[in-house]
């Protein structure tokens, strides 16, 4: 059985996408087969022949979300996709109509007050402060998952402090995370996008972000 076949299909249909998670299996398959596989199940096109770039293509860098070369959509448009891993857990995204990142945390009990300051906003940092320890962990990661996945949807941008933007808090927005404030930096842009969270197994948090 290829885990990368087998692995848990979730359909995000507003969004238009779809995801593939993988966790708990005996081999972990590389991130990049687990995306494949997902292309090739919605495209009909064997998975050998999904041809991934990671390459930005503005400053050549291997950052932001993976670039699909090749199948193209049935509009003859791109696809959009990205994939994270994290230890045994690997999810991966794809979908036609709106750019996506997908990001992958793991839940730590103390990240250290210094680090907190730059990855969180105040108010977030207020409201992480008012839960218990063990629930804390979970919803700081889910925070971090949601911004790494929305940095890597944006792709190459000048440096943005993830500290400057509030995310609407995890628990409390019904798993479909919004920017609650946002920085000069996207525009009107920031009305449109949408946080997925997906389960993974082990102590970690997933969240896939949608533009649009």
């Amino acid at each position: 059985m290829d885990p990368a076949t087998e692995a848990e299909l979730i359909e995000l249909e507003e969004a238009g996408a779809r995801v593939r998670v993988v966790g708990g299996a005996r081999r972990t398959p590389p991130p990049d087969a687990v995306l494949r596989e997902l292309i090739a199940n919605g495209t009909g096109v064997p998975a050998d022949d999904v041809e991934l770039v990671h390459e930005c293509a503005v400053c050549g860098a291997r950052h932001g979300r993976v670039s699909v070369a090749y199948p193209l959509t049935r509009s003859g448009a791109p696809w959009f996709a990205d994939v994270a891993v994290s230890g045994e857990s690997v999810v991966a995204a794809a979908g036609t109509r709106h750019p996506l990142g997908v990001g992958i945390e793991v839940a730590t009990l103390d990240s250290g007050a210094v680090i907190d300051e730059a990855a969180f906003h105040p108010s977030e940092r207020a409201a992480l402060d008012e839960l218990d320890p063990a629930r804390r962990a979970l919803v700081r990661a889910t925070l971090w998952a949601r911004k790494t996945a929305l940095l890597r949807a944006v792709g190459h941008t000048e440096f943005i402090e993830p500290a400057r933007l509030a995310l609407s808090v995890p628990g409390t927005d019904g798993g479909v995370g919004r920017i609650v404030r946002s920085i000069p930096e996207f525009g009107s842009e920031w009305r449109r996008v949408r946080f997925h969270d997906v389960p993974v197994p082990g102590n970690r948090a997933a969240s896939v972000a949608v533009i649009g």
